[in-house]
C-alpha cells in the first residue's frame, strides 16, 4: 500500500446497497401506511395484515443481509476454511437457521396475559 492511503474495509451488502436502501424505504412507506390505518381507525385484521407484511419485508432484508455477511465478512475472517458446525450444519447454513429460528419464536401468537400462545 502507498503511503498515505487508506484502506477501507467493505462490507457484504455493499454492492446490494441501492437495492437494500430501496426495499427499506418501501418497509418505511408501509409503517407510515399503519400509522395512517391506526389513526383512521381502520379494522383490526386489515393492520394485522399489513403488520404481517412489513415483518416479512424485514425478515426478507435480514436474511438477505445475513447471507452477505456470511458470504463475504465471515468468508474473509476465516479465509476460504469453513469447519463444520455440530448436526452437520455448516458455518453460513447454522447461522442462517439460527436467525429463521429467532425469527419464527418471536412470530409466535401471545394470548390475552401477553404470554406466547403455545402450540399443544
Amino acid at each position: 500500500m502507498e503511503e498515505g492511503t487508506v484502506e477501507t474495509a467493505h462490507h457484504g451488502y455493499i454492492t446490494g446497497k441501492d437495492a437494500y436502501l430501496a426495499r427499506l424505504r418501501r418497509i418505511e412507506g408501509q409503517a407510515r401506511g399503519l400509522q395512517k390505518m391506526v389513526e383512521d381507525e381502520k379494522y383490526c385484521i386489515d393492520i394485522l395484515t399489513q403488520v404481517s407484511a412489513m415483518t416479512k419485508a424485514l425478515e426478507s432484508v435480514a436474511l438477505g443481509l445475513l447471507d452477505d455477511h456470511l458470504a463475504h465478512c465471515v468468508v474473509d475472517a476465516v479465509g476460504e476454511e469453513r469447519e463444520e458446525a455440530p448436526g452437520g450444519l455448516s458455518g453460513d447454513r447454522a447461522a442462517r437457521a439460527l436467525l429463521s429460528a429467532r425469527l419464527t419464536r418471536r412470530g409466535r401468537p401471545r394470548g390475552a396475559s401477553g404470554r406466547r400462545v403455545v402450540p399443544a
